[in-house]
């Protein structure tokens, strides 16, 4: 299986999801790949639509490994593979750093796209987690730890393409997990998109802005009422 886009894999996953529109559905994408998933989403589930910040912490040599992830919340959540970090002998002061800068990528980012509006709430809501896909999982799960702790009623993980093992090493962290297609090898998720351009500001920021506008079950008009 091979995706067009990030849109038409977001179109195929809203299909999937819809039996949660009556669950007051909240959808999160991870920024920046998984908002235009998300927003194919939002509007399949005439959702609202928010961005969790997470940023990976990728192994020097090799920065699309992750060692694991750094996600925004009024605590910031961060996730280390503390059994990969031994492995490969870092030193601890190279994680320390990379947290540090990872978190200012945060900041300005949550400057950008939100300024000063506060994220949705998702207290008694269904949150809906989604990304473009999943290679390691170290985004997804430092994603759904910081989601967890602002007690959504339902937490669910839903991507277009994921690693098996990844998948299988998330499903503790999700109520349920949707994903349309697992590989059995993937080496990269960029690999089963046809067009996997690389998401900017610009267009995160666009996205967020029609979502506003999705008339959602919740208002029965554009907007989201908590």
């Amino acid at each position: 299986m091979r995706f067009s886009d990030r849109a038409e894999a977001g179109r195929l996953l809203g299909r999937e999801v819809r039996r949660f529109a009556g669950q007051k559905p909240v959808v999160l994408g991870l920024a920046r790949g998984g908002i235009p998933i998300g927003y194919e989403v939002a509007l399949a589930l005439h959702a609202p639509l928010d961005v969790v910040l997470v940023r990976k912490i990728g192994v020097p040599w090799q920065r699309e490994l992750a060692l694991g992830a750094i996600v925004d919340g009024e605590t910031p959540e961060t996730v280390v593979d503390e059994g990969l970090v031994n492995t490969l002998g870092l030193p601890r002061d190279y994680i320390d750093k990379e947290i540090r800068r990872q978190s200012g990528e945060i900041e300005r980012r949550r400057q950008l796209y939100a300024g000063d509006r506060p994220p949705l709430p998702v207290k008694g809501a269904t949150g809906i987690v989604v990304d473009d896909g999943i290679a390691t999982g170290a985004s997804m799960r430092a994603a759904l730890h910081a989601i967890r702790r602002r007690q959504p009623a339902r937490l669910v993980l839903a991507v277009p393409v994921a690693a098996p093992d990844s998948l299988a090493g998330l499903r503790d962290e999700a109520d349920e997990v949707v994903c349309l297609y697992a590989p059995e090898h993937l080496g990269a998720v960029g690999e089963f998109y046809r067009d996997f351009h690389g998401v900017e500001d610009e267009e995160v920021i666009a996205l967020l802005e029609m979502a506003r506008g999705i008339p959602t079950k919740t208002t029965g008009e554009g907007g989201f009422s908590p």
